[in-house]
């Protein structure tokens, strides 16, 4: 058989075709049959929440059991993600319009410093990934640039990222200030990065240490689904 009838038609799958073959697309990173697939499911009538969650985060789901059990690696990771933001990149407005539910919002940087990305950068993707508004604030970041965004996108999450062992302690930094300030409590705080460990993340107050974006992501909404247990028990 030649290579043109073994290619797949998108736009001649049914739905649950569609949908599966999405997933098999994003979990190989190609970028241009997202664009297609998300455009063909909006044009058949799909909610852009449906196209998000059914489409995308159930893909990126899958991307990311398999990164947590060594299956994929961080490029091939960062391949999927970067496939799924061009599908955002369509729906985010979209979504916008709709008022679409959303998990939570994050703030995310890489401490002052610090101008390591490629983790950060996993995180926030897989964070908007699972359906976070994500906010980005970039490497280097201060104690001022985490206040400053924290009061500009008041985010449920606060996440802070360091590669160098030299870093590591201004993370503290931030978080006594967040106490001082008492504004600690109302952010949920989890760290990252290769020289961190759990020990480390109970020491500075972090409620959380996240050996990778996989494991971030799965406690990002643990955390969320017991904040809004709270507040409907509250």
């Amino acid at each position: 058989m030649s290579e043109e009838e073994d290619e797949i038609i998108l736009a001649e799958l049914d739905d649950d075709e569609l949908v599966a073959q999405m997933h098999d697309d994003l979990y190989d990173g190609l970028k241009e049959e997202i664009v297609e697939g998300t455009n063909i499911l909006l044009g058949r009538g799909w909610t852009p929440y449906d196209v998000l969650t059914k489409a995308l985060v159930e893909g990126m789901r899958i991307v990311g059991i398999d990164f947590r059990d060594g299956i994929l690696f961080v490029p091939e990771v960062l391949l999927a993600a970067n496939a799924m933001k061009s599908g955002m990149t369509i729906l985010r407005p979209l979504l916008a319009e709709t008022g679409a539910p959303k998990l939570g919002s994050m703030v995310i940087g890489t401490v002052k410093g610090d101008i390591h990305d490629i983790g950060k950068n996993l995180v926030g993707m897989m964070m908007e990934g699972a359906g976070f508004d994500v906010h980005d604030i970039g490497i280097n970041t201060d104690v001022d640039g985490y206040l400053a965004a924290i009061d500009e996108h008041k985010p449920d999450i606060l996440g802070m990222s360091a590669l160098l062992t030299t870093t590591m302690p201004y993370m503290k930094v931030v978080i006594d200030t967040m106490i001082e300030k008492g504004i600690r409590d109302d952010h949920t705080i989890l760290v990252g990065g290769a020289p961190l460990n759990e020990e480390f993340g109970s020491a500075i107050g972090a409620d959380a240490y996240c050996r990778d974006a996989a494991v971030a992501v799965e406690t990002a909404k643990e955390f969320m689904a017991k904040k809004h247990n709270q507040m409907a028990a509250g």
